[in-house]
């Protein structure tokens, strides 16, 4: 079973002061045509929620029209107050009826839209996941951890937080303005003219502050991401933070960054919040418009009072959908942003396998034919890389740092694809073999070990999932980490802290040597394995070793040479090709550069 590896040479990282690269925002009717179609597979939560809002907008429509008929059931001339009892408390009843419903419809489409959003979200987060489980190992190399986090957490927090509070006033507006819009006509076309005045003012000042907003809560949103990067890199790294002293400089980036998310917040928060004010003035001056106009058409018997106050209620209906949007355009627009951001990691190519041969009955010959590649156009890092490696036979990978060691693991594993020239495993390209089984033939033992949240027997397991509790505990001993298990208070069940900090760098790896053992791989590769652990540690984790690699196909990636004297086959590694290859004595005894590093390294000096 494979295991990923660290950036490559060229990774995307976004260094202390650099440029922030801020994406350009799609489209935005296509980012909503999309969150519609994921509300659109919840159907009968939707029709329920549907069903509600137009009972609600309805009754909503009812009420003036009730309270119409209740005000002019009162009727004044100059010699007396003539007051219809009967009209009034039936009037009065319906009232009270139609406001007792739409409480009792309010409740039940707060509810339908609760689940509706919740269910919505849940789909939407499991499909980014699955989504990102896809994608390729060059996606991960060239994006901040910290970012990805964010689009998973804060920016689906931020749609789910949009799609219970918003949904139901864009479909009960819609519903509302159309209602509210007839009755105003049913009631007075002269009226009806006199509220539509304010209309295309309010567009026009809607359209002039949303270019704004939208632009800057895109931006808040990328930054809020890289904030988040930050933070993620200063927290796992923060030992070596603490030892090069870093500490200052960390929260001077930190602040760096903050500010940048300060300024942009500011200004979308400025854009954003002034959108309400500014429709409620332009309403208050509509509806100033109709209570003068219709106080003429009263006092000239064209309506009654009671017409106006329903068509000063129904004004309001139409206007307030539009006040609504307005006042919640903030988070209206860090949703539409965060889906932006969401829908472009599922935009991203996932891993694409064009392999249909599955391996059985492997030997473990491995071929690398005149192998060009680089991880960035124009800087190649193998140069017609050739090597034969014989089954069963232990090679060891030695080199300068960025030499192509790592590389050569990354292409094996179809981690990344070659650019030129083929591997062949058992004479079959991995191009034509299964991703699937391919990895499940290979196993990698990390120099940085990766544990997960969970006992120790469950990470062990992870080498094979349906193994059995005798089997885990066979690997163990094979990989001499029995021991120092049995030792622990819950045994195989002790339950680790975040990357099994509550174990110690040796025990660590030879959990992850346990791991490879169960997986029982044809294909081993050893990453720097013991570069991590002092020499009493490494002589236990070589042991393991050993008998790991017994009779299978090895690759070893070392900077102590001391650990792959016995390997059968030392290959150096410069510039991208093959400097020389042999045994240990072999390349000591030619005096090249296994003999340069060799010396440099006894004495003393890094390589």
């Amino acid at each position: 079973m494979s295991r990923g590896f660290g950036p490559p040479p060229g990774g995307g990282r976004r260094g202390p002061h650099g440029p922030m690269i801020i994406e350009k925002p799609k489209n935005m009717r296509s980012t909503l045509h999309r969150l519609f179609s994921y509300i659109g597979h919840q159907k009968y939560l939707l029709m329920a929620l549907l069903g509600a809002m137009l009972i609600s907008t309805l009754l909503g429509l009812v009420s003036p029209a009730l309270q119409q008929r209740a005000i002019d059931a009162i009727t004044f001339t100059k010699e007396r107050l003539f007051v219809d009892f009967n009209r009034l408390k039936i009037n009065l009843l319906l009232l009270a009826i139609a406001f007792v419903a739409t409480a009792i419809a309010n409740y039940l489409q707060g509810i339908a839209s609760a689940y509706l959003s919740q269910k919505t979200v849940k789909k939407m987060r499991t499909d980014l996941f699955e989504k990102i489980e896809r994608l390729n190992i060059k996606f991960f190399d060239t994006h901040q951890h910290g970012d990805i986090m964010s689009r998973m957490t804060n920016d689906v927090d931020n749609i789910s937080t949009t799609l219970s509070q918003s949904i139901s006033s864009l479909f009960s507006g819609v519903i509302g303005i159309i209602g509210s819009l007839i009755m105003m006509l049913f009631y007075s076309r002269i009226l009806t003219a006199v509220a539509l005045i304010t209309v295309p003012l309010s567009m026009l000042v809607t359209a002039k502050v949303s270019k704004y907003t939208r632009k800057y809560f895109v931006e808040n949103q990328k930054i809020l991401g890289n904030l988040n990067g930050h933070v993620e890199e200063m927290v796992t790294g923060y030992k070596t933070v603490a030892a090069f002293g870093y500490e200052q400089e960390a929260v001077k980036e930190f602040d760096h960054i903050a500010k940048e998310l300060k300024n942009v917040g500011i200004k979308s928060q400025i854009f954003g919040g002034v959108m309400g004010p500014l429709m409620n003035i332009i309403n208050n001056l509509g509806f100033l418009f109709i209570v003068g106009v219709g106080a003429f058409l009263a006092y000239n018997g064209i309506v009654t009072v009671g017409v106006i106050q329903a068509f000063i209620l129904y004004s309001s209906s139409f206007t307030r959908p539009i006040n609504e949007i307005a006042n919640q355009y903030n988070m209206i627009q860090t949703a539409i942003a965060g889906a932006e951001r969401v829908f472009g990691i599922m935009d991203t190519q996932p891993e694409v396998d064009e392999g249909n041969i599955t391996l059985e009955d492997i030997k473990g010959n491995v071929d690398f034919e005149n192998i060009f590649f680089s991880y960035v156009e124009g800087e190649p890092v193998l140069k017609g890389f050739d090597l034969k490696i014989k089954a069963g036979q232990k090679i060891a990978l030695v080199g300068r740092t960025g030499g192509g060691k790592t590389t050569v693991v990354n292409l094996l594993t179809r981690f990344y694809d070659v650019n030129e020239g083929s591997i062949k495993i058992d004479g079959c390209d991995i191009r034509d073999i299964t991703k699937k089984s391919l990895r499940e033939s290979i196993a990698i033992v990390l120099q940085d070990t990766v544990l997960f949240s969970g006992s120790i027997a469950d990470n062990i397991r992870y080498g094979r999932l349906d193994a059995t509790d005798e089997e885990i505990v066979n690997a163990a001993k094979s990989a001499n980490a029995h021991e120092f298990i049995t030792k622990l208070p819950d045994g195989y069940n002790t339950v680790l802290s975040e990357s099994g900090g509550n174990l110690s760098q040796g025990q660590r790896q030879l959990l992850s040597i346990a791991r490879a053992v169960l997986a029982d791989p044809d294909i081993l590769i050893l990453d720097e394995a013991t570069s991590s652990v002092d020499t009493r540690t490494e002589m236990n984790i070589s042991r393991a070793m050993i008998a790991l690699m017994k009779n299978r196909t090895s690759i070893i990636i070392a900077h102590r040479l001391s650990t792959i004297r016995d390997a059968d086959v030392i290959v150096v590694i410069d510039g991208g090709k093959i400097a020389e290859a042999g045994n240990h004595a072999e390349l000591l005894g030619n005096k090249g550069k296994y003999y340069e590093l060799y010396q440099n390294q006894f004495a003393g000096i890094s390589t």
